[in-house]
This record gives C-alpha cells, structure tokens and sequence, in this order.
C-alpha cells in the first residue's frame, strides 16, 4: 500500500506535490462495450414490468402499442440530443454537466439531488425486486412469492454487483456482454412464440384493438411514464465518457445502433405478449413474460423467470456501473462529499461512490408499490430531461462558436422539448401526490445547496467534521482523489 500511496503523490519537477498525477479512470471501454452498456442497461426489467402499467392506464390493446412505439421514436430523438451534447460538452456526468454548463451550479446540484436520492436508486431498486421476484417465482408456483424473500435477494444481488463494480471495470463489461446476450435470447422466445401462436390463427386479442381507449391527456402522459421507463438509460452512456475509447466516434455510433435495436424489439415483443395473453391476463399478471412462459413453453417455462432474471441482473450491473460515475464527478466538482471521487489505487474504481449507490439502493427495495416509484422517478426524470434539451437549445443561442463534432437539425430537440413538457405539466391532474412529492423533494435541496455549498464561512467544527469524514473514507477504501479528463 505504502508504494501505490507513493506512487499517486509523486512530485513534479518543479518540487511541488502532485497528488494525483496518473491517478484517474482508464478508457477501456469499446464500441461494443458501449452497445452493449446501452443495450443492456434499457432492456433489463421495464419490458417485463411496464407491459401491464402502459396498458392499465392505456385501457386498450391498440392503444397500448401505439405507446410503446411512439416512447421508441421519443427515445431515440432523446438519444439523438444527447449525442450532441455529449460531444459537445466531453465530461462525464451525463445531464449533471449539461445543466451546470448551460444553467449554472444551483439547477445541475438540484439534478444531483434527486438522482442520488430518487432516479438512480429508484431505478436499480426496481431492477433488483424484478430480479428476485423472477427468480424467486418458480418456488411458488401459482402464488406470489414472499414479499420478505423478494427484498432480501434484491438487496443481495445489489450487495454482489457492488462488489463487482469496486473490483474491476473488465469483470464489469464481461457481465455485461454475457448478461445482454442472454436477455436477448428471452425477448427471442417471447417473440417465437408469438409469431408461431400467430401463424396458428391467434388474432382474437387485435379484432378491436382500440376498445376502451382512454383518451384523456393526463392518462396518456402517465401511459408514457411506463413506456418511457423501459427505455429509460439511452443517456447512461454519457455517464462514462471518460472512460470511453475515442467517444466522438463511439458515442453517437452505440447510440444509433442500440436504439432502433431496443425499440424493435420491444414493440415486437409486446404484440407477441398480446397474442398469446388477452388483456385480462396481462392486467392480472405481476410478472407477464412468467404468464406468457406458463402459457407456451409447458414443461420448459420455467426458462423463461430464468432468461428474466440474467435479464434484470445484467440490467442492474450496468445501471450500477454508470451511475455510479454521476456522483463521482459531482463530488469531484464539489457538489458532494469529496469521499465520493475517490478511486481506488489499485482497481481504479470509484468505491466510495459504489457503496454509497448500494446503500441507498438497498433501502429503497423495501417499498412495495412498484409503480409508485415508476411515477415518481418518471415525472422527476422528465423534468430534468427537459431541462437538459433546454440547455441544449440555450447553448446554440448563447455559445454558437462552440465545438460540435455532431450538430443535428434543430427540429429534433424542439420536438423532444415539447413532448417532455406535455409529459411533465398534464399528470399534474391525474398523480397529483406523485408529482407533489417529486417537486417537493427537488424544492428541498435549495437549502441543502445554501448551507453546504453557498455558505463559504462555514464554522471550523464543520469543516473539521467534513474532512475526518473524507479522509476516513480514503483510508478504508485505500483511494486518492482522481484527475480529471480535460478532454478526449
């Protein structure tokens, strides 16, 4: 340990202490890895979760589709935004740096806020209990399994994949690569199955596909929170772009190819969920694609609750491997602790911020209403998002001189921009309490903001507090602080 320490605080020539010098995070991610990253992280447990929320709140079948086709068309202009402003602004941290760039410190920490307390953890929560509750279903048969022993593995397979994280970043893209293979194999049976039951004549569930349509603005914007939320992690990628291989290629390549990839794939998937299940069945079922198994695999269903689960477990690796680096460059631009953007001297990992991620994750799995954390990291999502779009379209007014290795037709994030305001102001009326306590929660980190970080002359007892605090951190994890990439 004595010489990594030596090693990380080296002296320059000039005599003075370089505390960090050749201590930052490794660019060992390929384009592959990228695809794959994105893949993995989107199709992971809204494809088997979301199905019966687009649907409840949609009322029909027909309807139902439409959403999820018109998410993949939202989706991928989103993806199309990000890609300009990730080669725009090349810094890890993903809409934290695009609204600190465009709005300031205040509006990017709020961002902060509500991710390292609401989206992230929410998000890799919801993961997890997917996750457990599919590999937990074949025990119980036809009855629910345990509430208990879902959140007990949830918070297990959070505890692994932490560690897998801390360990190495190759153990990480080896997952991921594994895991997205394997869920596509799922989402290939689903699909199978649905073409075969439809070659059998099994269109009964489509001949009035659009019977008990709601056709309510606020419902179908809450249609879209579910939709949405399965392509949700189209902009994880721009979380890492340190540590992406020659990200002005790669970026905006994974994201074109991952893309219309996912969107395919799921809207094929879910006229397959409807052939072989009738809306009844989907609005009953917890965990559709079990039904679906139960129903048209016989004695090999139960490959089905195992294919979920790679699925789900793969999703979660990378949403903890990306996400992770959000609060790492928070904190390295001082909006957290700085015992966040430390990094491992021997793995080159940010371990503190993996573990902080996992402790708020692992608490999260015990609430019991999935889809009310849908709705709230939904509405907060897409209220940041919006702001991230807004940014981008202020910066093309204000910083017109700027580098834009990618510059798309201004039509796209007017489009996107409008369609998230739709989907941010007409719930306000339909989840009013979802929307009150997300607005709630991101109005309370204003005075979070003023006290620790706007109030400069803080006393000498707290700075005190604050620094045995990081530098307790460094010597437990054995971590430096990293350098940043200044640019690609």
């Amino acid at each position: 340990m004595g010489k990594e320490i030596e090693c990380a605080n080296k002296q320059n020539d000039d005599g003075t202490s370089s505390e960090t010098s050749g201590v930052k995070m490794k660019k060992e991610l390929s384009l592959l890895d990228g695809v794959a990253i994105i893949v993995g992280i989107i199709i992971g447990s809204g494809i088997f979760v979301s199905p019966r929320g687009v649907l409840k709140v949609s009322g029909s079948i027909g309807q139902a589709l439409i959403v999820w086709i018109l998410s993949g068309l939202l989706s991928m202009i989103g993806a199309l935004c990000y890609t300009e402003l990730g080669t725009m602004i090349p810094k890890s941290g993903g809409d934290y740096a695009y609204i600190k760039e465009a709005f300031g410190p205040l509006p990017a920490f709020l961002y902060l806020w509500v991710a390292l307390f609401i989206l992230v953890p929410t998000g890799n929560a919801i993961t997890a209990i997917t996750f457990a509750q599919y590999i937990l279903q074949p025990f119980w048969g036809t009855c629910p399994a345990p509430f208990e022993a879902v959140r007990l593995l949830a918070a297990v397979t959070i505890c692994i994949l932490t560690v897998v994280n801390c360990y190495n970043v190759k153990w990480v893209t080896r997952v991921q690569s594994i895991f997205t293979a394997t869920k596509m194999l799922a989402l290939g049976i689903i699909v199978l199955a649905g073409v075969y039951y439809a070659c059998a004549g099994h269109v009964e569930n489509f001949q009035r596909p659009m019977e008990g349509t709601n056709w309510d603005p606020g419902h179908i914007a809450v249609a879209f929170y579910s939709g949405l939320f399965s392509y949700s992690g189209y902009n994880y990628l721009n979380f890492v772009t340190e540590e992406l291989k020659n990200p002005y290629k790669n970026l905006p390549k994974a994201i074109c190819i991952s893309m219309p990839v996912v969107t395919v794939v799921y809207v094929i998937a879910n006229v397959a969920y409807f052939v072989v299940l009738s809306k009844d069945d989907v609005l009953a079922s917890d965990a559709v694609a079990v039904t679906f198994g139960d129903k048209v695999l016989g004695m090999f269903s139960f490959l089905m609750p195992v294919s979920v689960a790679c699925s789900t477990f793969g999703s979660l690796n990378g949403a903890i491997f990306a996400s992770s680096r959000l609060f790492f460059v928070g904190a390295r631009e001082g909006h957290l602790p700085r015992a966040l953007c430390l990094i491992s001297v021997k793995r080159l990992t940010p371990v503190p911020s993996l573990v902080f991620l996992g402790i708020i994750t692992a608490a999260l799995v015990m609430v019991e209403d999935v889809y009310a954390l849908i709705n709230y990291s939904s509405f907060v999502e897409s209220l940041f998002i919006t702001i991230s779009i807004l940014g981008l379209m202020y910066m093309r007014k204000t910083r017109p001189e700027a580098m834009r290795p990618i510059k798309i037709n201004l039509i796209l994030p007017i489009t996107f921009f409008v369609i998230c305001t739709f989907l941010v102001t007409f719930p306000c009326y339909v989840s009013p309490m979802e929307v009150g306590i997300g607005v709630a929660f991101i109005l309370c980190g204003i005075p979070v903001y003023v006290i620790t970080i706007g109030w400069r002359n803080k006393p000498i007892w707290l700075k005190r507090i604050f620094n045995n605090f990081n530098n307790g951190c460094a010597k437990l994890f054995i971590c430096v602080p990293a350098e940043s990439e200044k640019d690609f």
